[in-house]
Formats: C-alpha cells, sequence, structure tokens
C-alpha cells in the first residue's frame, strides 16, 4: 500500500515538478529536529538585530511557505541574539542564522553571488538560492518539525 503523506512529501520536496531523482526520501525521519534555542546557542558578532524576523520571513517566502515554516523549525524565526550577535546552531555552530545556513559548505558560494549569510537579508536570499538549487535537502535534519505541516497546507489547499 502507498504511503500517500510519503508520496505527498517526496512531490513537494521535488518541487512538485515529477523529478524524481532530485531528492531522495529517507526512510527514516528525524523526530527531534535541530532547533535553536536562547538558553544553548552559541553566537558571534553581527551588526544586526531584528525584531519582527517572523514576519519579514514569512513575507520574503510568500511563494515558497515551506522555507518559513525550516525558518520555524530551526531557529524560531531567530537571526540574531539579544545582544545582536548571529544565532549558531545548536549541534553544528557552523550553521547560522534564521534558516541555519551550514558555513562550511555554503560560504564560498555564498560569496560568489555576493550573498552575506550573516545579514538576515543575506540568509533568506541564499536559502532560496539553496531551495531552487536543491529543494528542501539541506534542512532535511529538521524536516520531522516542518514536513507534515507543510503537508497539511497542500491537502487543505488541494481540498
Amino acid at each position: 500500500m502507498i504511503n500517500i503523506a510519503a508520496v505527498g512529501l517526496y512531490m513537494l520536496l521535488t518541487g512538485i515538478s515529477g523529478n524524481s531523482a532530485a531528492i531522495p526520501i529517507p526512510e527514516i525521519v528525524d523526530s527531534n529536529p535541530i532547533l535553536v534555542t536562547s538558553e544553548n546557542r552559541k553566537e558571534e558578532s553581527t551588526n544586526e538585530i531584528d525584531v519582527d524576523v517572523e514576519a519579514r520571513v514569512r513575507e520574503y517566502f510568500s511563494d515558497m511557505p515551506i522555507l518559513a515554516e525550516v525558518a520555524r523549525c530551526e531557529s524560531h524565526f531567530t537571526q540574531t541574539g539579544k545582544n545582536g550577535k548571529i544565532m549558531r546552531g545548536i549541534r553544528n555552530p557552523s550553521d547560522v542564522g534564521v534558516m541555519q545556513i551550514n558555513e562550511r559548505y555554503h560560504t564560498k558560494e555564498s560569496k560568489k553571488l555576493n550573498i552575506d549569510i550573516y545579514t538576515l537579508d543575506g540568509n533568506l536570499a541564499y536559502a532560496r538560492y539553496l531551495y531552487e538549487k536543491q529543494g528542501a535537502r539541506p534542512w532535511m535534519a529538521s524536516s520531522g518539525c516542518w514536513a507534515q505541516l507543510v503537508l497539511s497546507n497542500v491537502q487543505e489547499t488541494n481540498g
């Protein structure tokens, strides 16, 4: 029997284009997403403090709501701490900002594109670039958090 939710998630993650080679779906999805909280984060200096990050993220990704849900799960819509330092991941301190872009893998490419992943605008722009290239694969570790909500929204829209 085919699991409708798994098929829907697969279609969503491949951009609903039917490109079956784009993103292999893992058999086991981590139900404990990698979340950043104020109690256990590592931070680095930056000049940006934004008090209404969630609204900016949702507006920026109004055409890609999956990425707004990724931001909710990855960072609780947090780009910087109260002290103005960039948000870093708990399990991987190389993950930075609201979209938890990994410095190790993406700094070189982001610099080529003249995108500063340490600013909110740059973090969002690079996340959009990544999603357009790779779908949701870079955020699969937190899919246990965002995938079900995204699937529910797709099913509601499709009636």
